[in-house]
Order: structure tokens, then sequence, then C-alpha cells
């Protein structure tokens, strides 16, 4: 029982991690710390709310992938510059952890946007800020799930 709860604290907080670095399904970690606790049988955890929680975590983790592209897209930018987002932001995580993700997004969207796409720098300064956004609401949205969940696994320790 101890063990099976050490791990689901340890999944609670990588979960909350991977929330921020992109290689780490992050939501997806912390239910199953959720789930560690509801196993262990004396947390008290209702059935309802780990499915609830399931659901949740299925809808954050699809939008994390819909987001960005429908915010670039929105403030006028093509599938280019939502690529160029992600290729950004693994480039910033791999030489300038952490602040090189938020940078990385960034640029990485506005160099796409100027190089494949042909655009000038004013006309691609909005999409890769929408870029940005939308990555940013991605990254909040998991964060705020991953952390309910942390506190549920405290919760039901």
């Amino acid at each position: 029982m101890i063990v099976l709860k050490i791990i689901a604290v340890i999944l609670g907080i990588v979960g909350l991690v991977g929330c921020i670095l992109p290689v780490l399904p992050g939501p997806p970690l912390s239910w199953v710390g959720m789930l560690l606790i509801f196993l262990t049988g004396s947390s008290g955890m209702s059935t309802g709310l780990l499915i609830a929680w399931l659901v949740v975590t299925i809808v954050v983790s699809i939008l994390d992938y819909v987001v960005p592209s429908w915010v670039t897209r929105k403030t006028g930018g093509s599938k280019t510059a939502a690529r160029g987002t992600l290729v950004g932001l693994f480039i910033g995580l791999i030489f300038f952890p952490p602040w090189g993700m938020i940078a990385g997004s960034f640029l990485g969207a506005l160099l796409s946007e100027i190089v494949f796409e042909g655009r000038d720098v004013s006309g691609s300064l909005k999409p890769a800020f929408g870029s940005f956004l939308g990555f940013l609401l991605g990254t909040g949205l998991k964060l705020t799930a991953s952390g309910v969940m942390l506190f549920y696994i405290f919760k039901f320790l």
C-alpha cells in the first residue's frame, strides 16, 4: 500500500512537470497517480471522481494539440507557423530551458511565416503571437488539470 502511495505522489509530481516538458504526458501521468491512490482501497476516493478525471485528462490532452493550431489559425497563421512553434519549442527546450521553450515557440512561428510563407516581419508577428498564446493556453489547461489531480492525490493519501 505504501509503495503505491509513494509511486502515486511521484507520478503526480512528474505529471505536473510533464505539463511543461513536451516529452512527458503530464495529465495522463497525473491520472495514473490518482488511479494508484484509488487502487489502495483505503483512500475513500469515489469511482465517479476517478472517471470524471479520466474524461478531463482525455479532453485536456486532445485540446493541447488542437488549441495552439486553432489560435494560430484565428490570428492569421498558417499550418507552417503551428509546426514552427513546435520545432522552436523543442529547440528552445534543448538549448535554453525553460525560457527557451517560450521564446522558441514564438520565434519558430515567426521564422516559419517569414521563411516558408514569404511574409514580411510585420505580417508574421500576429500569427507568431497567436501561436505563442495557443501554446500558453494549452500548457495552462494541462497545468490546471494536473495540479488539481495532484491535490486529489494528496487529499486521498
